[in-house]
């Protein structure tokens, strides 16, 4: 698998404990959120990987055009559950 770009917490198996740190479920480690991630990287749906997520500005917050109602959002927001969502 091709490596990625994005840190630990743009990962599906990231599973954070706080602000800093957080959990590897492939490798069962402590890892920091900020750190590159490895090549089991699977990319956790959010906002800033949509195609309907556009407009950002500096501070990662856009327009949502990819549902019925258009709306400002931030790039970090998980779309895990969100139908308007497609990836990048």
């Amino acid at each position: 698998m091709e490596k990625m770009n994005g840190k630990h917490d743009d990962c599906r198996n990231f599973a954070p404990v706080d602000a800093a740190k957080g959990i590897c479920r492939k490798t069962n480690t402590m890892i920091f959120t900020d750190t590159d991630v490895c090549d089991a990287m699977e990319m956790m749906p959010k906002c800033k990987n949509c195609s309907n997520f556009q407009g950002v500005d500096k501070d990662n917050i856009g327009t949502c055009v990819g549902l019925k109602k258009h709306g400002w959002t931030y790039g970090e927001l998980i779309a895990v559950t969100c139908e308007g969502y497609r990836q990048v």
